[in-house]
């Protein structure tokens, strides 16, 4: 059975460096949830404390990723032979998973708040979600960077950027309160963030399930791939296949080849390694394992159930 991977190590002072970014980060949103708590009990503000409540579940879930981020780079072992490469999807998963469910409660509070509005102490409201903005702000702008190629990072850039949106509505109803005593705004505010949340947890509770439940990645052709594969002349027929996302890097292929000839282990060597250069430069999959075989009474479907 031939087997190929190809690595670009270059990712781990990176990764030290994605790391700090998220420690920084959570530091940050400890003393914004702390803040909004005390201020959000003292003023009444629903909407102070829902953005409190986001950003404590965007601690959590900066927790998550930086714990994620360090797992990942743990070696593979006997007893996990991928290491902890998943680490960061799971950890993508669940910060998705958590946006929603924030989201969902949020809303329930909010509809409750319409119902019997109460009267807020503004102030409080608008020098807190200031403080929201600034660390908020600065946090997102440490991950901005990352989160365009890591589905962890995305889900914490997420986390913080949607705290940011919450904190500068907060502080356009806190203005509302104060100069036009507009105290309903308040539950709006939360319903909007609430709605947003749901909207932007979903794409990555999405993807991140694609790649748990090893669905074939969107951008990979399976059909144009059989063909090219079939195009080669000591090939008479490529079936059983698999393709499937292990994390951000790698992308897995595997399948079994029938031959036209009882061809040497050289020639099939020879071959397997032009296999593996069109997989990697046409479809950027990066870690072949292929199963040659010869007259094998087998079934031959493109895909085979296990």
């Amino acid at each position: 059975m031939g087997h190929s991977h190809s690595h670009n190590h270059s990712h781990h002072d990176h990764g030290d460096l994605k790391g700090r970014n998220l420690f920084i980060s959570i530091f940050l949103n400890v003393l914004i949830t702390v803040a909004q708590v005390i201020g959000g009990l003292i003023s009444g503000s629903l909407s102070l404390l829902s953005d409190a409540l986001h950003n404590f579940s965007d601690v959590i879930s900066l927790i998550i990723s930086y714990i994620a981020n360090r797992l990942s780079k743990k070696e593979a072992s006997l007893h996990r032979t991928f290491g902890y490469k998943r680490a960061e999807i799971l950890a993508a998963f669940i910060n998705a998973t958590t946006l929603i469910i924030v989201a969902i409660l949020l809303i329930i509070e909010a509809v409750k708040r319409f119902q019997n509005p109460q009267e807020i102490e503004s102030n409080i409201v608008i020098w807190l979600s200031l403080l929201g903005i600034v660390a908020n702000g600065f946090s997102v702008l440490l991950l901005k960077k990352d989160s365009n190629a890591n589905m962890n990072m995305r889900s914490a850039y997420l986390h913080l950027l949607t705290d940011m949106m919450a904190s500068v509505a907060v502080l356009i109803g806190g203005l509302l309160m104060k100069y036009h005593q507009v105290y309903w705004v308040d539950s709006l505010l939360t319903l909007a963030i609430a709605l947003y949340l749901i909207w932007m947890g979903y794409d990555l509770l999405k993807e991140s399930t694609k790649v748990l439940m090893l669905f074939t990645p969107d951008a990979i052709p399976v059909e144009e791939i059989v063909e090219e594969i079939n195009g080669f002349d000591a090939i008479k027929n490529v079936h059983h296949i698999h393709v499937w996302q292990l994390n951000e890097e790698e992308i897995h292929f595997e399948a079994h080849i029938d031959f036209n000839k009882d061809i040497k282990l050289s020639e099939f060597d020879s071959i397997l390694h032009e296999i593996e250069v069109l997989l990697l430069n046409r479809f950027e999959i990066n870690h072949v394992n292929i199963q040659p075989e010869f007259r094998k009474p087998d079934a031959k479907d493109v895909i085979v159930q296990d």
